[in-house]
């Protein structure tokens, strides 16, 4: 019998998978059972889409949205506020707010709006009185002299806002509503000046560029510190001037759900980074690297380095201080996500000894080498350590009772020696004195048969 052959035009990437759809019963000239169905992309000589292809892999962790990022903003926009009028009762802090270019507009507009008001009132008056139409008659008295239209109202209402005077357009003693109207500007004016200058300077005076020069390391790592697990990241400041009073802390962001059911999407946990023992408290001259004890009151105390792949949280750290040349409070704000949190790691030196000076490479602020780390959690590593050091108690234990039997039994086996050696000696001069016994008695003897 003849070997049945099926003919199938499959492409190049399918060569592969052909064995797939061909039994095995054909290689030996057997008739082939049940043949399977062919995909229609085989028969039409086209490529396979592996695209929606679904593996039995390892799932995927999706990546979270950051709470903030790393430059210290904050992803929260705020809809559907509809008291918007609490913004107008704090229009100080609305104008600082501001972006830039709508910060310049607003105090463009203030002014203009201000001198064109003023101007009208000019011109107004002026129209009241009839000095428009007497713009000609040298007779006449007008309320500001050179005044004959709206440009020339606007040009003088300048010159008094600003206190430019030219010298060309004055007002005359015979108009005490101009009068009154100069000491209204003149007084509206100075409040303008003082509230928009004071705005932009308070905009550019603001501490948030101070932050700018303030460093955070781009990841956070957990490895070992006197035999405990640590979670640590790095904070420097590129400036010669420091920050006075600087303080951090450090909260973790993660979803939570209580006992009775309730879902907290954001919930925040502190994260103690010595506010106990005082190291919260930074001396920020050269790069320092905060440490956060990982024990029983620590959110990572039974996070695992497998555990620590799955979970998802946010860690949000915030550096504060007072600015050493203005005095105004500065905050710089960053986050590490749960991906940036390495494990196992810690930070390479960036600080060397030249001569008569500490020299900081920065360079190498971000970089990070491996070290041995156990892989459990901080928990198990604190029960292995109380196993270890009580293992370690009992065998002490042991081996100085083992120390005291060996010394009694030395003492023993000295003292059965001695006892042996003393009887011995015994049965030695016993038999001395019975042998200086024995010549005497022969001697007496041999005396007695003399005679």
């Amino acid at each position: 019998m003849s070997c049945i052959t099926l003919p199938l035009l499959l492409s190049p990437t399918m060569a592969g998978d052909s064995r797939i759809f061909m039994n095995q019963d054909m290689e030996i000239g057997v008739s082939p059972r049940e043949q399977k169905k062919i995909p229609k992309q085989a028969r039409d000589d086209v490529p396979i889409a592996t695209d929606r292809t679904r593996l039995l892999v390892a799932e995927i962790k999706k990546p979270r949205q950051r709470y903030m990022e790393k430059t210290g903003k904050c992803n929260v926009h705020h809809g559907n506020v509809q008291e918007t009028y609490r913004y107008l009762s704090d229009l100080f802090t609305t104008l600082v707010d501001l972006k830039w270019r709508f910060n310049l507009l607003v105090f463009t507009m203030v002014y203009t709006i201000t001198w064109l008001f003023f101007g009208f009132i000019w011109w107004l008056i002026a129209y009241i009185r009839g000095d428009l139409d007497h713009a000609e008659d040298e007779d006449w008295i007008p309320c500001v002299d050179n005044l004959s239209g709206f440009v020339s109202a606007f040009l003088f209402s300048i010159e008094t806002e600003t206190t430019i005077g030219y010298g060309h357009r004055v007002i005359t003693e015979k108009c005490p509503e101009g009068i009154i109207l100069l000491l209204v500007q003149a007084i509206l004016g100075s409040i303008v000046n003082a509230f928009m200058v004071g705005c932009m300077f308070v905009k550019i005076s603001q501490p948030k560029k101070r932050a700018e020069t303030l460093m955070f390391s781009n990841n956070a790592v957990i490895s070992m510190r006197d035999e405990k697990l640590c979670l640590m990241f790095r904070v420097g400041d590129l400036r010669n001037s420091h920050i006075v009073e600087a303080s951090i802390r450090a909260k973790m962001i993660k979803s939570k759900q209580t006992k009775e059911g309730e879902f907290i999407p954001l919930n925040q946990t502190d994260i103690n980074v010595g506010f106990d023992t005082g190291d919260d408290r930074l001396f920020l001259v050269s790069p320092l690297i905060i440490s956060h004890e990982i024990n029983e009151k620590s959110p990572f105390w039974e996070m695992s380095r497998a555990r620590l792949e799955k979970e998802e949280f946010e860690i949000v750290v915030i550096l504060e201080g007072m600015v050493e040349a203005t005095g105004m409070t500065c905050q710089a704000r960053s986050s590490y996500m749960d991906k940036e949190v390495l494990w196992g790691h810690r930070f390479t030196p960036v600080l060397t000894l030249e001569k008569d000076f500490y020299e900081v490479d920065y360079n190498s602020f971000h970089n990070t080498y491996e070290t041995n780390t156990p892989s459990c959690c901080a928990k198990e590593l604190a029960e292995s350590f109380k196993e270890g050091r009580l293992l370690s108690h009992l065998s002490t234990t042991n081996l100085l009772n083992g120390e005291e039997n060996e010394e009694a039994e030395v003492e023993k086996e000295q003292r059965e020696g001695m006892e042996k050696e003393d009887n011995r000696n015994d049965g030695l001069e016993a038999i001395e004195l019975n042998g200086n016994n024995g010549t005497t008695g022969e001697m007496k003897e041999s005396l007695f048969l003399k005679h």
